[in-house]
């Protein structure tokens, strides 16, 4: 993927900014526009149900599930969430299912206090689990992420403790954004460049 260097960079943005969705959605359809042709697009939101600040991943994959579309593949629900104990495994099937697939990873995390409620956009992969030390593996050609909480102390009791009304409206935003990008860059393409 060869972008100008103004787009290398992360983006990182408040979710509370005026028009945040908008700026997200140029941003990532920058992105997504540098995909080849019939390139598929796979979104895997990691996080668990269980946890109210680790919940943004599988509430942004429920609420883009809620759009039914076909456009891209989906793994992570509030109902069949990616968390630690199956993502090694759910990348191998995606890897199986979907070779040569474009991986956008979504993911919460922590940071510091200045960044709660950030937004960030960025190539490369999310690093699952490394706010709290563990080793699990990267998710990803591009990331997503949610600052929800303070990093640094005790940070399964900060994602615990994590407010609920944060969560709900980074990953409305970030759902939102997502889904405008992917259907921006798949209705810009020649019909016999789509699937």
């Amino acid at each position: 993927m060869k972008l100008s260097s103004l787009y290398e960079s992360p983006l990182k943005v408040p979710y509370l900014e005026p028009n945040v969705s908008g700026i997200l959605t140029n941003r990532l359809t920058v992105l997504l526009n540098g995909l080849s042709g019939n390139q598929r697009i796979v979104v895997v939101c990691v996080g668990t149900d269980r946890s109210t600040g680790d919940s943004l991943g599988p509430l942004i994959g429920t609420t883009l599930g809620n759009y039914r579309s076909s456009q891209f593949e989906l793994y992570g629900t509030l109902e069949e969430p990616v968390h630690a104990m199956n993502l090694e495994d759910t990348l191998g099937l995606i890897h199986r299912q979907h070779p040569h697939s474009f991986i956008i990873g979504i993911d919460a995390c922590l940071g510091q206090v200045t960044s709660v409620g950030n937004i960030q956009v960025g190539i490369g992969p999310v690093r699952p689990g490394a706010g709290v030390n563990k080793q699990l593996p990267p998710v990803g050609d591009m990331h997503i992420t949610g600052i929800v909480n303070v990093g640094g102390f005790m940070e399964y009791f900060v994602l615990q403790n994590t407010r609920l009304h944060l969560v709900m409206r980074m990953a409305d935003v970030i759902a939102h954004s997502l889904f405008s990008a992917i259907m921006n860059c798949r209705s810009s393409r020649p019909a016999a460049m789509q699937d």
